[in-house]
């Protein structure tokens, strides 16, 4: 568990529905870092999809597809056929990706940093200081995200935000 992402989240209110654009790209950021560890054909597909509804280009409603048809073949992975253990890291990232199609940030970032250090190996998972380099990358990514939105917001024009007469 990230404990400084999760103090992160909640002092910025990361589950309100105002932040699910926000959710998404996190989600996104942590999964584009764990795409290499993907095998399923169907989950780097969703992760594109995720990818492109972050940019606009596709529509809430194939976003709403993709994380219904990404939670199902994450609960039916068939792993790896490879014996380095990568196996576990392909499923768990996997898992991210459906969760971050879903808009759960939190757990997207949590699968993902599974995922990164089981595919340094098994025994890693239980090292928990194996965790910490991503554990830091995600707060500092959440966070760059954050100062990114509250930039866009001051420097919109006044006028921008007032409805019209």
């Amino acid at each position: 568990m990230n404990a400084a992402l999760t103090q992160l989240a909640a002092d910025c209110g990361l589950a309100s529905d105002a932040h699910s654009p926000l959710r998404l790209a996190f989600g996104l950021a942590c999964v584009q870092r764990v795409r290499h560890l993907l095998e399923d054909p169907e989950a780097i597909a969703g992760l594109d999809v995720l990818a492109a509804f972050t940019a606009g280009t596709v529509d809430a409603a194939t976003l709403a597809n993709a994380a219904e048809r990404l939670k199902a073949v994450a609960s039916h992975h068939r792993g790896s056929q490879s014996l380095d253990g990568s196996a576990h890291a392909a499923v768990s990232a996997t898992y991210a990706v459906a969760n971050a199609l879903a808009g759960r940030a939190l757990e997207a970032a949590s699968y993902a940093a599974y995922a990164t250090v089981y595919a340094y190996g098994g025994y890693a998972v239980q090292d928990l200081s194996a965790f910490e380099p991503e554990h830091q990358w995600q707060v500092q990514a959440l966070q760059r995200l954050l100062d990114d939105a509250a930039t866009q917001r001051s420097a919109r024009p006044l006028a921008a935000s007032q409805p019209c007469a």
